[in-house]
């Protein structure tokens, strides 16, 4: 238990320091002043004060922040030729409406857009990053047939060994794990398949057949063919598993809203740790090397997932704070700070709700 804590500390930190450093380091690039970094929720472990800015760490190593001068329109910064008494970001009775030096509202919109968006994208050059790593040790997979399986669609639509899926339903792909999830999230919709043999390309359409002991829709062939990635097949192939990554995250988002998705297939803290405490149990046996890199992809698939949820237009996340900045752009004058930061405090307060259930949700699933 000690190893799956350790190891969920060091996975979920490195995912939240990038998200934040990029809002940091675009902040800093913009001139806006940058009041608190901070890594995890909760009470205060550690705090230095360099600069302009208050580094702290935080108990709870599920979130951080990275809170500008300004932001919401309440200001740090102590405005001394004025003699006014300096205002702490969580002194949220008094609200001041005068901007200071290095405010986040006294940015160009763009530089605000820029800065808020790179939290989400830094998650996203994170997991590339990272995929290079696993990519590099372990190789990839295409999407080539290995093999059919007999009275399945696949098998009566002629496929054959060896044919090379290139789209579904008009998207193309790269990888057998995009193959593999159209599979996976099927339910019962006809399929649009494109592939090539020899050189030629076909189109046929699929419709799934049901499993009733896999309680699932199957389209009735296997897939894979593993490749060394060397070089800028290297560079091509992370970024097609981050891609996929990405695109698996926002498929299994749109099925939530559907409804195809019930609550049991949402994870936070808790459901997030349990799972890492089963893969290391499960890859221990083939030694340490496969257990790191084991950790290092399942970082990668949550450094996606943050940067995808954190651009939905939520209030309290980027995608929230992004979508009021475009109505800025859109309107030609920004929304009143003090009514966007309770718009967004209404969505934070609504975010930890959910968090509270989901976290209920994963404790439930384990006891039962």
């Amino acid at each position: 238990m000690l190893v799956t804590i350790i190891v969920f500390i060091l996975v979920f930190g490195v995912v939240v320091v990038a998200h934040e450093f990029g809002h940091f380091l675009l902040a800093k690039l913009n001139g806006i002043r940058v009041v608190e970094f901070a890594v995890g929720m909760g009470p205060v472990i550690l705090q230095k004060k360099k600069g302009e800015t208050n580094y702290v760490l935080r108990l709870l190593p599920i979130g951080g922040a990275c809170m500008f001068e300004g932001e919401d329109g309440v200001n740090t910064k102590k405005e001394e030729d004025a003699g006014k008494k300096e205002k702490s970001v969580y002194d949220t009775d008094v609200v001041q409406t005068k901007t200071t030096e290095g405010s986040f509202q006294d940015a160009n919109v763009w530089a605000r857009i820029a800065t808020v968006v790179a939290g989400p994208l830094f998650n996203i050059i994170l997991a590339f990053l990272l995929s290079l790593i696993v990519v590099g040790f372990t190789g990839s997979a295409k999407p080539v047939v290995n093999s059919v399986i007999a009275d399945y669609p696949a098998e009566a639509a002629g496929f054959q060994v060896g044919d090379i899926i290139t789209k579904i339903d008009g998207e193309r792909v790269y990888l057998q794990g995009e193959v593999t999830l159209c599979s996976a999230l099927n339910r019962g919709e006809a399929v649009t398949i494109e592939y090539e043999r020899e050189g030629e390309r076909y189109t046929t359409i699929l419709q799934p057949k049901y499993d009733e002991e896999a309680g699932r829709y199957y389209m009735g062939f296997s897939i894979g063919e593993y490749v060394t990635c060397k070089g800028l097949d290297l560079i091509k192939y992370s970024a097609y598993e981050t891609r996929y990554v990405v695109k698996a995250t926002v498929k299994s988002l749109v099925m939530l809203v559907q409804g195809k998705l019930s609550k049991d297939d949402l994870s936070g803290p808790v459901g997030i740790a349990v799972t890492i405490d089963e893969t290391i149990e499960e890859t221990k046996p083939y030694g340490l090397p496969v257990v790191v890199l084991t950790m290092i992809n399942f970082a990668v698939l949550l450094s996606a997932n943050l940067g995808v949820m954190n651009l939905l237009p939520i209030p309290a996340l980027d995608g929230g704070r992004l979508l009021f900045l475009l109505f800025e752009v859109v309107r030609g004058k920004p929304i009143p700070p003090e009514k966007e930061g309770i718009v967004h405090f209404v969505g934070f307060v609504a975010l930890m709700i959910l968090m509270v259930f989901v976290m209920y949700n994963d404790i439930a699933r384990i006891f039962s």
